[in-house]
């Protein structure tokens, strides 16, 4: 979609059985609003209901309705977003604002269950979080396409440079030509001349003059049938040679193939085997995560929300248990069974869960390894075969014209062995004519007719430099249009090679710049800096090691007495690891420029941070975004502008 407007008019989100909401209908208004309450008051499921109507999947069903919808109307358009249970899972219908969440998931839609968050509290690598949307792949495909581009463009440039260099050379040979042309024009006028003067005044001369000229052009026509046909026999052989060394090569290419090469049929199969393999795990991988999801989001709600309407209007006397569900603070109430468990037990059986959902996305990386170089090797064995069939074939069709041209060049030889019997003919009767009297005439009829001929070949020469200086010379618009492409693919390869680092530096600066404003807001007592650095590692991706860049946390500390020392993310407090999530969350929200795709950020679970320090944070957020929802106690709200917008009623 188009990025979106600022958002001017009022906002309506309609609820209906979205996390533990039955039915609610709630007004925003543009910029701050503040969700205040109690705790189990539905507020994080309200979240879900704009989440859901923006286009994120990660909004639950109420747990007994098998059908809910969200619907968020402002600027007079409307998005509506069903979600119905079959089968034991949560679908999703409707005509939401984004086609595509995973941007506004990852850094607009900052709930407890937040990956951006989560990454930073666990000590996660976080440079692959930030850099997830980015294909990096199609990136390098791109950068392949171009380069091969680039390559063949430069291959012709080259060839269009080489042809230039054949300019000044072509330049003196035709000079050269047109000199030798001028003078042999001139010898030739001067022997006419000459055999003009010649003094037959008789009858008898005349008619002996006649004869004799007749005798030389036909002489002369001879000479040049003859040096047709040798042309022509010396092309059919050049010919006849240049397909015996390609029958060679080809025969020589052909019994390098070896036979015993595995069959491409055998090698799918096995193709096949591996990516049956593949889409299972996919399958395991996907409904691992599903789970993991699932329960995380679970625990964050404490597990099952509980009605304490419900036990005081039935008058339930055992209030013993719901004091202790509401006091037990290391127990939540188990969503699969109904019994209270400790929520380590829990938490330990969710990090089992990870581990066994890395196992499967570690064993399909090396699956998809192994595809790729059978894949590979199961295109090189057809090319071989289909290339084999191609030097079969063409060896088929030497054979062939080597036969025709074979038969051409006997009778060329033949034809050749005529006409030279033919000329010794006539040079005998041109002989008969030499005497006293008339050899003057022969001489100078015999070198007028080599004189013409001589013409007629530099003529023809001058022609073929003449062409090929006009061909150089008409590839200069060409040779514009490939520098101009080459130049243009040069920045886009210059730009797509820089992309990922761009973006990685530009996330580094972001969390940096806002981590470093933040500190000096919220006056944290003992912390001078937190900041991110950009380090380079080497990794294994199948059977191959390659560098990657990860981004390394540094938290700087100091003493009472003013000594600083480095820290690590384990020993930062509750509070202050929110903190360094949320803004690691708006450097992606910025980096990737989430305010021009979505106009909402949301904020949700800031209770380990203290009020007069959530109040900054929100005026701070407020800058960057659109409209922001934030659900906060009603204690933690006291401290926030009287100016936002409040909801305490869903």
């Amino acid at each position: 979609m188009s990025s979106p407007k600022p958002v001017t008019s009022s906002i309506t989100v309609l609820a209906e059985n979205i996390g533990g909401i039955d039915s609610s209908e709630v007004t925003l208004q543009p910029g701050v609003n503040v969700l205040t309450g109690r705790n189990a008051t539905n507020r994080t499921s309200f979240l879900q209901t704009i989440m859901a109507a923006l286009g994120s999947r990660r909004s639950s069903l109420k747990g007994d309705a098998d059908a809910g919808r969200a619907e968020l109307e402002f600027d007079g358009e409307q998005y509506e977003r069903y979600l119905e249970r079959r089968n034991g899972e949560v679908v999703f219908d409707g005509d939401p604002y984004l086609d595509d969440p995973e941007l506004a998931d990852l850094f607009a839609f900052l709930l407890e269950s937040n990956e951006a968050r989560r990454a930073v509290r666990r000590g996660d690598e976080l440079r692959e979080l930030i850099m997830r949307p980015i294909d990096t792949d199609e990136i390098e495909a791109e950068i392949s396409t171009l380069e091969a581009e680039k390559r063949d463009l430069d291959d012709r440039l080259e060839r269009l440079e080489q042809l230039d260099s054949e300019l000044p050379g072509l330049e003196s040979k035709k000079r050269e030509l047109e000199n030798e042309i001028e003078t042999t024009t001139e010898r030739i006028a001067d022997l006419e001349d000459e055999l003009e003067a010649f003094d037959l005044d008789v009858e008898a001369s005349r008619d002996r003059k006649e004869e004799i000229e007749s005798a030389f052009a036909d002489l002369q026509t001879a000479r040049t049938e003859l040096e047709s046909i040798e042309y022509d026999l010396e092309t059919e052989r050049e010919s006849y040679a240049e397909l015996e060394r390609e029958r060679d090569e080809l025969e020589a290419e052909l019994e390098a193939f070896d036979d015993d090469h595995e069959s491409p049929d055998r090698l799918e199969g096995r193709i096949q085997e591996l990516r049956a393999r593949k889409r299972s795990l996919d399958t395991t991988v996907s409904e691992l995560q599903s789970v993991i999801r699932f329960n995380e989001e679970r625990l964050a709600d404490d597990g099952f929300e509980l009605d304490l309407e419900d036990h005081v209007e039935s008058g339930d006397e055992d209030d013993g248990d719901i004091t202790e569900q509401l006091l037990a603070d290391d127990d939540v109430v188990c969503w699969t069974c109904g019994s209270q468990v400790g929520r380590d037990r829990i938490e330990s059986t969710l990090e089992r869960l990870r581990s066994l959902r890395q196992e499967q996305l570690e064993e399909r990386s090396e699956l998809q390894a192994q595809i790729d170089e059978l894949s590979s090797r199961r295109k090189e064995l057809r090319e071989r075969t289909q290339r084999r069939g191609e030097i079969e074939t063409r060896l088929s069709a030497i054979d062939d014209e080597l036969e025709r041209r074979e038969q051409r060049i006997e009778e060329l030889e033949t034809e050749v062995e005529q006409q030279q019997a033919r000329i010794d003919d006539l040079e005998s009767e041109a002989e008969a004519f030499e005497n006293a009297e008339y050899g003057d005439v022969i001489d100078t009829h015999r070198e007028l007719n080599r004189l013409e001929l001589e013409l007629e070949g530099l003529e023809d020469d001058r022609d073929d430099v003449q062409a090929r200086i006009e061909e150089i010379e008409g590839k200069s618009e060409e040779r514009s249009e490939l520098e101009e492409r080459r130049e243009s693919v040069e920045t886009e390869l210059t730009d797509l090679r820089t992309r990922v680092d761009r973006i990685e530096e530009n996330a580094v600066d972001a969390f940096n710049e806002h981590m470093e404003s933040i500190l000096s807001i919220l006056e944290y007592r003992n912390i001078d800096r937190i900041w991110i650095d950009r380090r380079e590692k080497t990794v294994r991706e199948g059977r191959r090691k390659v560098t990657r860049t990860a981004f390394d946390l540094h938290i700087v500390r100091s003493t009472d007495d003013g000594a600083t020392y480095e820290d690590t993310v384990d020993h930062l407090s509750e509070s202050e690891r929110e903190v360094t999530g949320l803004v690691f969350a708006l450097a992606g929200y910025l980096v990737h420029d989430v305010y021009e795709i979505v106009p909402f950020m949301l904020l949700d679970s800031l209770e380990a941070i203290d009020s007069t320090r959530i109040a900054d944070l929100v005026e701070y957020f407020e800058e960057h975004v659109d409209c922001l929802v934030v659900a906060l106690l009603r204690e933690d709200a006291e401290a926030l502008s009287d100016e936002y917008a409040y909801v305490r009623e869903i």
